[in-house]
């Protein structure tokens, strides 16, 4: 037989919270790096401040239109959620990128901003400064599998220490990977020695790193290879020509490649995202294309089965995958040794590294945490001083009512502590103070249902009910109340994190995770803890449970009510 409305097995639903928080904090300590620390923002825990200036191609000012267009690929590339704490701000001709954490190659990257190209691989060397010995039509280095592109998926690691990935089908594939025959022959001891910076250098290397005659010539194959620093800053980065070949490194600067001419430009990628390999370990990056791009990687892979395909950001291959079979679908699946930070990061390489303009990096600054700090501390004065108001206030009027409030309390911080140390691992969240700004405020919204519950638990006491009566009772009249409250809450909330840009939707993610949170704890604490006091004899005595004032009322009310009644009857 089911329970009357509003009756609940407080020992079940407390079972279930405390089901939920050893989950919560296993996840936190046994999975990701195990420290039990949420991420901060720039302004708490300071960051990198990169700045990039945009320039076109014929020299002439952006327009409008394209600056903002970068501005939002860049930021969705950086901030894809809006809850990571980066932000992108468009000044003038600049984009002002702000990266929180101690990161700054990680920030570097983030700028990397120029037209995604791919290539086919004409030969490939190690990137180490002895010259390797050659093996006929298979250039040195190559006893680590090539990557692979077949059917609708491709990949395989190239001859770095740690492989790029490969495309290949979803099944194993079955080709040997080896690039073309037209492998450039490593660089020899006598090689000239690479350029040093300076603008007559760095002339003369992008006319030996992107000459017509690197596809054919193995001589100048060579003296591009040889010119080659892998370990050093590149000063061509974002200068090369699509339509002339180049030699280059890959992106972790272990293999030296010579590329041909783009044959299919970023722009045609409609989607890459990272997920988990169904085949075998690690992770894989599935890339669709559109339009025009569906015939021409068809034609490309169908033509060079056994050759490689690099995917070319800023003059760095981001993964160079040999090619298994013809992929004729538009879909294609890169696959290799890659964790799950990995595979995002070349899914959103190739997603998002398409963009009107090409930038450089004017400006790269550390930002210190200093003011940050300062007003953390001001912020969470604030919030204690809140917090400690709301407790006196229910200790005062509630009583043993009030100390349930405050362990309510307590348990959410342990909630929110928890979720925030796992959004920042598995999503990027990071909490700035924006974040704490939510925190604070949803501090009353979360007093407002345990006294939106309270009071309708006196009122049913007014009407004559004892506390263990009152309860199930005051629990259907007020659990809608709860509802519709928070329900308007976390709409506002919800519309505001759309409609927002920057930290102002930190804030709107902190305000509505409150309160989901808030209606967790009501149902699943709350409710029980008064449930199970109105059980208890010391706790339901009238001048601790806090209902005293309320069973006075209901006296007074009987003892004048038969009084008023006869004078009624006598006039």
């Amino acid at each position: 037989m089911a329970p009357p409305a509003g009756h609940v097995r407080p020992w079940r639903n407390l079972a279930a919270f405390g089901l939920i928080v050893v989950v919560l904090y296993s996840l936190v300590f046994f999975t990701g790096d195990g420290q039990a620390k949420p991420k901060l923002g720039i302004d708490l825990q300071g960051g990198t401040r990169v700045t990039l200036t945009a320039r076109s191609e014929s020299g002439a000012p952006p327009s409008a239109e394209s600056l903002n267009l970068a501005r939002e690929i860049i930021d969705r590339r950086v901030n894809g959620s809006g809850i990571s704490g980066a932000e992108v701000v468009q000044d003038g001709t600049n984009l002002v990128i702000t990266v929180p954490g101690n990161n700054p190659d990680e920030a570097r990257s983030l700028g990397r901003t120029a037209v995604l190209g791919f290539r086919q691989v004409i030969g490939a060397v190690p990137a180490t400064n002895q010259p390797a010995p050659s093996t006929g039509n298979q250039p040195s280095g190559s006893n680590a599998p090539k990557p692979t592109t077949s059917g609708p998926a491709a990949g395989a690691p190239t001859s770095s220490p740690k492989p790029q990935g490969r495309i290949a089908p979803a099944q194993q594939p079955t080709g040997t990977g080896q690039p073309s025959s037209s492998a450039a022959p490593p660089p020899s001891s006598s090689a000239p020695p690479a350029p040093k910076a300076g603008p007559e250098a760095i002339k003369q290397a992008k006319e030996i790193r992107q000459n017509p005659a690197l596809v054919s010539d193995q001589q100048m194959q060579q003296l591009a290879l040889a010119t080659l620093d892998c370990k050093a800053a590149d000063p061509l980065t974002g200068l090369d020509d699509p339509k002339l070949p180049l030699a280059t490194c890959d992106e972790k600067g272990t293999e030296k490649l010579i590329l041909g001419p783009v044959f299919l430009d970023g722009k045609q990628i409609s989607d890459a995202s990272a997920q988990a390999n169904s085949q075998g370990p690690g992770f894989v990056v599935t890339l669709n294309f559109h339009g025009d791009g569906v015939k021409t990687w068809a034609e490309f892979t169908s033509k060079n089965v056994g050759k490689r395909a690099a995917f070319v950001l800023d003059t760095k291959v981001v993964s160079a995958p040999s090619i298994n079979e013809a992929i004729v679908g538009g879909s294609t699946q890169i696959t290799g040794q890659f964790t799950q930070n990995e595979a995002q990061q070349l899914a959103n390489a190739l997603k998002y590294g398409s963009l009107p303009l090409n930038f450089e990096q004017s400006e790269f600054e550390t930002v210190s945490a200093t003011l940050g700090f300062a007003s953390l501390q001001a912020g969470l004065i604030a919030g204690l001083i809140g917090l400690g108001l709301v407790l006196v206030y229910c200790l005062f009027y509630y009583r043993a009512l009030g100390v349930l409030t405050a362990l309510s309390l307590v348990l959410t911080g342990l909630v929110v502590f928890a979720v925030l140390v796992l959004l920042g691992r598995w999503v990027g969240f990071t909490l700035d103070l924006a974040g704490v700004a939510g925190f604070i405020i949803a501090i009353g919204i979360t007093a407002d249902s345990f006294i939106v519950f309270f009071e309708r638990l006196k009122d049913e006491v007014r009407e004559g009910r004892s506390f263990r009566s009152a309860v199930p009772r005051s629990w259907v009249r007020a659990r809608r109340t709860i509802l519709s409250a928070d329900a308007v809450s976390f709409l506002a909330a919800a519309v505001l994190y759309i409609l927002a840009v920057g930290q102002v939707k930190g804030f709107a993610f902190t305000l509505g995770m409150s309160t989901v949170l808030d209606l967790v704890i009501v149902f699943l604490v709350t409710h029980p803890l008064v449930s199970l006091a109105s059980q208890s004899k010391f706790l339901s005595s009238p001048g601790l449970s806090g209902l005293g004032e309320a069973q006075r009322f209901n006296a007074t009310y009987r003892k004048a009510a038969p009084a008023a009644t006869t004078a009624v009857k006598e006039a």
